[in-house]
């Protein structure tokens, strides 16, 4: 916990936007700090609940992709900038019959805590445990989970016909995302516990004269 809270501290003088808005909200309001003390304890028991380093390890990982899922949805609305007949809807899906005011302050309470825990938790892996598997893997299993979850989203807001019709590549795509985020997760949770690359990782990366191109929208990433 010592470590989790001075790597937030940190993070409220972050030149990083968006680091720096979670992390600043969670020490100004002493009731937010004690709320997130008591959810970051409970993740980290979990953790430190194993007694051999390599089941710690694995069981960090395993926080970092909750982490991950609870973050999405508030980054969602956040970065869509989702119309507020839309955000009731798509809130109601997730909420089922829930006031909207109180489901909007619940779903934002999370992301702010979750949001510091990751950023916690991804210190922990890769400067105390030097876990390779969350740092380069982990961005990528983000960056895979937020497209599954952008799709899904997507088609659950489409309502008019033009909607439904621009959405119809991603609902078929749907089924094919979410199995390549449940791949990514066994497979990042067999990586081994030493430093070494996931396959994933690699072939991403650029080499000698290759460069990646720039995507041309939704299918180009495919």
């Amino acid at each position: 916990m010592e470590e989790s809270e001075s790597r937030v501290e940190m993070a409220a003088t972050s030149q990083s936007p968006a680091d720096l808005l979670v992390c600043q909200r969670i020490l100004d309001r002493p009731a937010e700090f004690t709320r997130w003390a008591a959810h970051h304890d409970q993740l980290m028991r979990a953790v430190s609940v194993h007694g051999r380093l390599s089941e710690q390890m694995v069981a960090l990982r395993s926080t970092a992709f909750t982490l991950v899922h609870r973050r999405a949805l508030f980054e969602y609305l956040r970065t869509h900038q989702v119309p507020e007949l839309k955000r009731r809807r798509l809130l109601a899906v997730f909420y089922g019959c829930a006031d909207y005011t109180n489901a909007v302050l619940v779903e934002h309470g999370n992301y702010v805590r979750s949001s510091s825990s990751y950023l916690c938790t991804q210190h922990l892996g890769e400067h105390l445990m030097r876990d390779p598997a969350l740092d380069e893997p982990l961005s990528l299993y983000e960056e895979w989970y937020t497209e599954y979850f952008e799709a899904f989203c997507d088609v659950e807001l489409a309502e008019t016909v033009e909607e439904r019709q621009a959405c119809l590549a991603q609902e078929s795509l749907k089924p094919l995302l979410k199995h390549r985020v449940a791949e990514a997760r066994r497979a990042i949770l067999a990586l081994p516990l030493s430093p070494q690359e996931w396959r994933e990782v690699r072939i991403r990366r650029p080499t000698g004269d290759t460069q990646r191109l720039r995507a041309l929208g939704f299918l180009a990433k495919h």
